[in-house]
């Protein structure tokens, strides 16, 4: 199905994909420091939403493209070949960009939420409570990345300016 909804679910799919992918990463390389324990409990939280999103799709006869899942899987791969100040270490910047770069994906996902409660009158198949639910979550996953990129971000930039 090629729908409008089809595609824009599909399309949320494939960021949840990365996401989770990015969530894991952040709390494998941090499960040793503070931010470890709210992270750990984000990557499972974010597995979990793309599990819901994708039972979602299928109440609405919706199948995720396997190349776009693909897609997405490659695209968060890909995206650790950035320039960050060093070549073969993790630099200290890249947490900071990581956890941004989950940030902005986690409120993408709220307002994926939202849009989609709005629509739950006209849409069979559109659970408000269970949306109402999967929001909140997010936008309590955001306060949480919020308030690790600027702990991260006051680490990383007060310790390169003593």
């Amino acid at each position: 199905m090629s729908t409008p909804l089809a595609i824009y679910l599909s399309d949320h799919y494939t960021g949840a994909t990365a996401g989770v992918e990015l969530a894991r990463r952040l709390a494998k390389n941090h499960r040793d420091q503070r931010a470890g324990a709210p992270l750990r409990e984000l990557a499972a939280e974010v597995a979990d939403d793309r599990v819901a999103l994708r039972r979602l799709m299928a109440q609405l006869d919706v199948r995720p493209a396997r190349y776009r899942r693909i897609g997405g899987w490659i695209g968060e791969k890909a995206a650790r070949l950035k320039l960050n100040g060093r070549l073969i270490r993790r630099a200290p910047l890249s947490s900071v960009i990581e956890l941004e770069a989950m940030l902005l994906a986690v409120e993408g996902k709220a307002a994926g939420w939202r849009l989609l409660h709005d629509l739950a009158d006209r849409i069979d198949g559109l659970a408000p409570d269970t949306l109402d639910r999967l929001e909140q979550r997010a936008v309590r996953q955001a306060e949480t990345l919020e308030r690790l990129r600027r702990e991260a971000a006051a680490d990383v930039f007060t310790e390169t300016h003593r």
